[in-house]
């Protein structure tokens, strides 16, 4: 291999991992903080969607299909317990398990971020964020979509190989 040859596989390979690539769904009531995310994540991801209530949620779920959804924690004025969030969480794994869903709130604390983590978050940022962490984990939440998709669709191609191979056998 010659040494333009390396250099067009390194490129490639930068080119390739660089490439913004997934959906992002990000619910928050401060416009200010969504406007924040959109810039930031906007070089990151293919597409990021904005809501500012969670009540349009399930429709932009379904209209959008988010690969991730970045979830605020607290939307009522005054209440800061975190059940906000953590009955839109349930809401939407109830809807899709395996979409992953960050949290996100600046009234952190330690046994909010359990419970977050038990009912099924992915991960739970504090505000006001780190910008080299959010777009870590979004991006390793985003990698286990990706993954789960893959294998999802490699069980489906087992399941009509076999199918195909033992007409006979149920599987």
């Amino acid at each position: 291999i010659d040494i333009s040859s390396l250099f067009f596989i390194k490129f490639v390979t930068l080119e390739t991992d660089t490439m913004k690539k997934g959906r992002i769904l990000i619910v928050d009531d401060n416009k200010n903080v969504l406007s924040a995310l959109r810039i930031l994540l906007g070089g990151h991801f293919e597409e990021v969607t904005t809501i500012s209530t969670p009540n349009m949620l399930m429709t932009s779920l379904q209209e959008k299909k988010p690969d991730i959804v970045l979830l605020d924690m607290n939307f009522s004025a005054g209440i800061n317990t975190g059940n906000e969030g953590i009955y839109w969480l349930t809401q939407l794994r109830g809807v899709d398990p395996d979409l992953p869903v960050v949290l996100f709130t600046a009234y952190a604390n330690i046994e909010r971020a359990v419970r977050a983590l038990k009912e099924g978050a992915f991960d739970f940022i504090v505000k006001p964020w780190d910008n080299y962490k959010l777009i870590s984990t979004l991006q390793a939440a985003l990698q286990l979509r990706l993954s789960r998709k893959e294998v999802k669709r490699l069980r489906e191609r087992q399941k009509t190989l076999s199918s195909a191979l033992n007409p006979d056998e149920d599987i």
